[in-house]
């Protein structure tokens, strides 16, 4: 009998992101994310959002990336009832179809407000030091800029996350010189050395970098 190529380490990493399951909901807006071409954060990504979110009884969160609303309903999932997100994305398409994800989970009106933009344009005009998490999924090449207005918008204990920050394990290889790459690497180097954080990285889904802010 042939053995299985899948290795240990692929074994139980594949385990740990199937232990989270996703309702109805979620696997419909998942596979019309893979049908517009934005792809989702994977199941075991999601539920460590709405872990971190329901931790620390998150009230404001910001999110960089709407997609079609998989992230954002794994993250409303975790927020306070009174909880209110706001999600930025440069595709108008891809937030109609989140508002419709939203609506038929039963979070509509003042629990979402959805702001078509740019990240790095939009980012600027929220308050200072008013909210608990700020989730990046945007484009990797700008993740040192979202790092600067995140640790400016977070309350202290607040959480900055971002996805996709294994690359799909390429930012284990060195080899691996792409843009996106690079610039993940040099983030997570940012993220280590700054003395107001305390980072944490989460092998699940295809990596999931987290840091506490400390202090100002």
């Amino acid at each position: 009998m042939a053995e299985s190529p899948t290795s240990p380490l692929e074994a139980t990493l594949a385990y740990a992101d199937g232990f989270h399951t996703e309702d109805e909901i979620l696997r419909t807006a998942r596979q019309r994310g893979a049908e517009v071409g934005a792809p989702p954060i994977p199941p075991g990504g999601g539920a460590a959002l709405c872990f971190l979110a329901t931790a620390i009884n998150a009230r404001a969160v910001v999110e960089i990336g709407t997609g079609c609303g998989v992230s954002g309903l794994w993250l409303l999932r975790g927020m306070r009832q009174d909880g209110t997100l706001t999600s930025v994305d440069v595709e108008p398409e891809h937030q109609r179809l989140a508002r419709e994800v939203f609506a038929q989970a039963g979070f509509s009106g003042g629990r979402v407000r959805l702001i078509t933009g740019r990240a790095l344009d939009v980012l600027p005009r929220l308050s200072d030091g008013g909210y608990d998490l700020v989730f990046c999924d945007g484009s990797r090449q700008e993740c040192a800029d979202y790092l600067d207005e995140a640790v400016r918008l977070l309350r202290r204990g607040g959480i900055v996350v971002f996805g996709d920050a294994l690359l799909r394990h390429r930012i284990a290889d060195p080899a691996h010189r792409d843009p996106d790459a690079v610039a993940m690497r040099e983030l997570g180097k940012l993220v280590q050395s700054d003395e107001r954080l305390r980072p944490l990285m989460i092998p699940l889904g295809e990596g999931v970098l987290a840091a506490v802010k400390l202090d100002d």
